[in-house]
C-alpha cells in the first residue's frame, strides 16, 4: 500500500494477509482502471483499511466473511465516535464500492454491500461573497499586503480539505517533468524544488516567503503578480484549487482567452477568462515567473516561492491571508468557486452553461447556487419590504 495516513498505513499492515491484499488491489482498481485522482483513492482506502479492521475485531479473518451485519455495525461505531452525516454518507459509498468491485473480482460470494444504506448528508448552503468583496479580494495583491502567514508549506497537501477532493489524478499529455504518484499518474502538488532544494540564487538555510507581498518592497513583486493571477484566476474562472496549481503554461490561450483545465476524472474542459485576468496573467508571464522559475519549474504556470509548481496548500493560505487583511468573511479557494457561480446565475447566466464552466458531471451539484441567489434575494425582500 503506498500513500495514506500513517496511522492507515499501520492498521493496513496489521489486517490478515487476504484483507492486505484485497485492499491493495482495490487501491490498484481505482487507480488504473477507474482513473480516481490520488486523493480519491486515499479516501477509499483508508475507509475499507478501518472497515476491515472492524471486521477483524468482530472475528473476521478474510473478506469473504463480510456481511452486512458487519457492514452496519461498522457504521454505526463510526456514528457512535461522532462522525458526521457526511463521512457517514461518504464511507458507506466507499463500502458499496468495495463491496461490488470485490464481488466481480470474486473476492466476495455476492455483493454484500449493495442493500446498504446510508445517512442523507446534509448539504449546507456555501459562503459566498458579495460581488465588491469579491473585486476586493482580487485586486488586494495590488493595494495591501495580505495578513503575515508563515513560509510557503513544503509538505505535500494531505487531502483534508474540501478542495482537495478535486485533484486530479488523470495523467497530462504535455509536461513530462511533472511528478507521478505511484501507479504512474501526474500529481498536482509535487515534491519537486518548491519542497526540497533551496531555489538558486538562495543560500541554504535562507527562507524566501511567499508572502505578505509588499508592493514597496521589489524583491516581493514576482509573488505579488502570482498571487493577482491566482486570485483572478479562481474567481474570474471559477477553477478548482487543485486544477488552478495544476495549469500549465500551454493550458493558457491568450488568443481566445481560455484555459485549459484538467479535472475531476481526467475530464478536459475550456473556461474562458476575462480581461483583467489575461492583463495578470501578461505581467506575470513577463516579470512574475522568470524571476522564481528554476531548471526544475517545468511547465508549470504558477510558481512557489521556491521555483516549483504552487501547493495547494500554500494556495488556501494565500487567499484566506489577502481576505483576512481587508476584514472579509473567512473564505477559501472554494469559497470563491462559489462566489463566481453564484455571481453568474445571478447577472443571468444559463444553469447549463455554469455547469459546463464549472466541471460538474451532475447538474444537482450545481442547482446548489440557485438555492444561494434565492435565500440571498429572500434576505433582501425580508430587509426591505414593508410587507416582509
Amino acid at each position: 500500500m503506498t500513500g495514506g495516513t500513517r496511522a492507515t498505513r499501520a492498521t493496513h499492515e496489521a489486517l490478515p494477509p487476504a484483507m492486505r491484499e484485497a485492499v491493495d488491489d482495490f487501491a490498484d482498481h481505482l487507480a488504473r482502471v477507474r482513473n480516481r485522482s490520488a486523493h480519491t483513492v486515499r479516501a477509499y482506502v483508508a475507509d475499507v483499511v478501518s472497515l476491515l479492521d472492524h471486521a477483524v475485531r468482530m472475528g473476521c479473518s478474510a473478506p469473504a466473511e463480510l456481511d452486512l451485519t458487519v457492514l452496519r455495525s461498522w457504521l454505526a461505531r463510526q456514528r457512535t465516535v461522532g462522525a458526521a452525516r457526511t463521512s457517514l454518507a461518504r464511507r458507506a459509498a466507499a463500502a458499496r464500492t468495495f463491496s461490488a468491485w470485490a464481488h466481480r473480482a470474486g473476492v466476495l460470494p455476492t455483493d454484500v454491500a449493495a442493500p446498504l444504506s446510508s445517512p442523507r448528508a446534509h448539504r449546507d448552503l456555501p459562503t459566498v461573497l458579495r460581488a465588491d468583496q469579491a473585486a476586493a479580494l482580487v485586486e488586494a495583491p495590488d493595494r495591501r499586503p495580505p495578513a503575515p502567514r508563515p513560509a510557503e508549506t513544503t509538505e505535500p497537501d494531505d487531502g483534508t480539505h474540501p478542495d482537495a477532493a478535486a485533484r486530479t489524478g488523470a495523467p497530462r499529455h504535455d509536461d513530462p517533468t511533472r511528478p507521478t504518484d505511484p501507479t504512474g499518474h501526474r500529481v498536482t502538488d509535487p515534491a519537486g524544488p518548491d519542497a526540497d532544494g533551496p531555489r538558486d540564487g538562495v543560500a541554504t538555510g535562507a527562507t524566501r516567503r511567499d508572502g505578505p507581498a509588499d508592493p514597496a518592497r521589489p524583491e516581493d513583486e514576482p509573488v505579488r503578480l502570482r498571487d493577482r493571477v491566482l486570485l483572478e484566476l479562481l474567481y474570474g474562472t471559477g477553477v478548482r484549487v487543485s486544477e488552478a496549481c495544476g495549469l500549465d503554461v500551454a493550458d493558457v490561450d491568450h488568443g481566445r482567452r481560455v484555459i485549459r483545465v484538467l479535472g475531476k476524472g481526467g475530464r478536459e474542459r475550456s473556461v474562458p477568462y476575462g480581461v483583467p485576468a489575461q492583463r495578470a496573467i501578461d505581467d506575470w508571464l513577463r516579470s512574475g515567473r522568470p524571476a522564481l522559475a528554476v531548471p526544475g519549474s517545468g511547465a508549470a504556470l504558477l510558481l512557489g516561492a521556491r521555483g516549483g509548481r504552487l501547493n495547494p496548500t500554500t494556495a488556501r493560505r494565500i487567499v484566506a491571508g489577502y481576505a483576512e487583511s481587508l476584514g472579509l468573511p473567512r473564505v477559501s479557494p472554494h469559497g470563491l468557486r462559489h462566489s463566481a457561480a453564484t455571481h453568474l446565475l445571478e447577472g443571468g447566466a444559463d444553469l447549463r452553461a455554469v455547469q459546463e464552466l464549472l466541471g460538474h458531471s451532475s447538474l444537482g451539484s450545481t442547482q446548489i447556487y440557485t438555492h444561494v441567489s434565492v435565500e440571498r434575494l429572500r434576505a433582501a425582500y425580508r430587509q426591505a419590504h414593508p410587507r416582509a
